[in-house]
């Protein structure tokens, strides 16, 4: 089950409030760009909405389950967009930080992902990761 959201402030570091952020696009709004589409995932891993993470994932790489809930959970900690590289209409990488505690040690997940837009609707296909 998802995490309720601290209606203050969204967990993807935009400063805005979670419904008019992230929370829009977990709503059904979609995402404008494949950096907001980024950001509102990273937002659906902190509040543990796997549902949200799945449908924004493209069908061809997307996996068939996501636990979410598997302990011990990362604790995030924040968000650092470093590049937003848009590669035509349609496609995009977006590379980033995401800093995250787990069994009290922290860590660093360097990411940069790909992602396709069709049918007016971006989604995640996939990524190189790298823990630091």
């Amino acid at each position: 089950m998802p995490k309720k959201p601290d209606l203050n402030l969204c967990p993807c570091g935009q400063g805005q409030p979670y419904p008019e952020c992230c929370g829009r696009h977990h709503a059904g709004t979609p995402a404008p760009t494949a950096e907001s589409l980024m950001r509102s995932r990273y937002s659906a891993y902190v509040l543990g909405n796997a549902r949200y993470v799945l449908d924004t994932w493209h069908p061809d790489t997307r996996p068939s389950e996501l636990d979410l809930g598997i302990e011990p959970r990362p604790r995030w900690l924040g968000l650092k967009i470093v590049r937003h590289e848009p590669s035509g209409p349609d496609h995009a990488s977006v590379t980033f930080e995401a800093r995250y505690k787990l069994n009290g040690r922290a860590f660093r997940m360097h990411e940069t992902s790909r992602f396709i837009r069709e049918e007016g609707r971006w989604f995640y296909v996939d990524g190189e990761v790298s823990d630091t």
